[in-house]
């Protein structure tokens, strides 16, 4: 049916799958870091003290002292085509969309650019009224499943013509993602010029209190370690990394851990990041690099960090697989 004389144009109408990961910097400069830590240090979600206490703190002290550091540890790992985590994200993007080419796929990050409401206008614009937010966390956090999920619904109040909204569940547990990582630390510790005495899986920190609030991650983490490690045929040793602040963070953690090793013993170490469906500067930096550091001053001989699922091919299978279920009655893929 043609429309009116007059009316707007309207766009075919299409499926949308939004991949969301963390965020980054647009530069490895003081201040770009500067810019992207004060969006994402301002998130309640991710810092919950007030902000009458929290904003002079951020403003007078860490922002005038982290962004210089910050953006050193970024300029280790910057490639060509940007921040690791953004060109990983986006590769992700690029190959589910080569598989699915009557749905419009892009990716977003939740602090930085390119920004989730910019991404969500754009794909409603382009005839998507039903999308999938698909936050890459495996396992369900409030400072980072809950906020993407926060900033996608803040987005759809300032909308008239609202598309309609499915969110991807974590996927910590399920037997796709676990078999993919099977897959990957197998093949990468089957490389290796050494036997590792110990594997290591490093997942982000959070504060204690968020385990005493209600928050399953700790929970979530440490079930993907032990079905990990049922899969790969041995234990894993679980730690939490990027301590921050004089709070209780989760323990182990892995600085303490990677530090302790040696004077135990344990002198080959490979360590796997589960919780990162990217490799970014907490992998790259704070792990391969700087962990590395720590535990051969300490004594250690070997270390290797095995990569994240990135866009391999056992990554993209297991996220073309789960993002499918979430699709289905919307749209059939195979």
């Amino acid at each position: 049916m043609a429309l009116p004389q007059g009316h707007p144009a309207v766009a075919p109408r299409r499926i949308g799958v939004l991949l969301v990961n963390l965020g980054t910097p647009d530069a490895p400069d003081a201040g770009a870091v500067r810019r992207y830590l004060g969006e994402f240090l301002s998130d309640r979600r991710v810092v919950e003290i007030p902000a009458l206490i929290w904003q002079p703190i951020l403003r007078g002290i860490i922002l005038r002292t982290r962004p210089a550091k910050s953006a050193h540890a970024y300029q280790q790992v910057w490639t060509d085509d940007g921040s690791p985590l953004a060109a990983i994200t986006r590769r992700q993007a690029v190959a589910l969309q080569a598989a699915w080419p009557d749905v419009t796929v892009d990716w977003a990050m939740r602090y930085g650019n390119p920004s989730i409401p910019a991404k969500l206008k754009a794909m409603k614009d382009a005839g998507c009224e039903r999308i999938l937010i698909a936050p890459l966390y495996p396992q369900y956090c409030a400072a980072t499943s809950a906020t993407v999920v926060d900033k996608a619904f803040e987005t759809l109040a300032a909308m008239r013509w609202q598309p309609a909204l499915r969110t991807l569940p974590p996927y910590f547990d399920d037997p796709r993602y676990i078999a993919a990582l099977a897959e990957s630390v197998r093949t990468q510790l089957a490389a290796l010029e050494f036997e590792p005495d110990a594997v290591l899986a490093s997942f982000h920190g959070m504060p204690q209190r968020t385990l005493e609030l209600g928050d399953p991650y700790h929970c979530h983490c440490r079930k993907t370690a032990r079905l990990l490690g049922e899969a790969l045929g041995r234990e894993l040793t679980v730690t939490f990394q990027s301590r921050f602040g004089r709070a209780k963070w989760l323990e182990p953690a892995t600085d303490t851990v990677l530090e302790g090793l040696p004077g135990k013993g344990v002198k080959k170490i490979a360590i796997v990041a589960p919780g990162f469906s990217a490799d970014c500067l907490e992998t790259l930096e704070e792990l391969a690099i700087r962990g590395r550091e720590s535990f051969e001053a300490a004594g250690g001989t070997h270390f290797a960090y095995l990569s994240c699922l990135n866009d391999s091919a056992p990554g993209i299978a297991m996220l073309r697989s789960i993002v499918a279920s979430e699709l289905a009655g919307w749209v059939a893929l195979a």
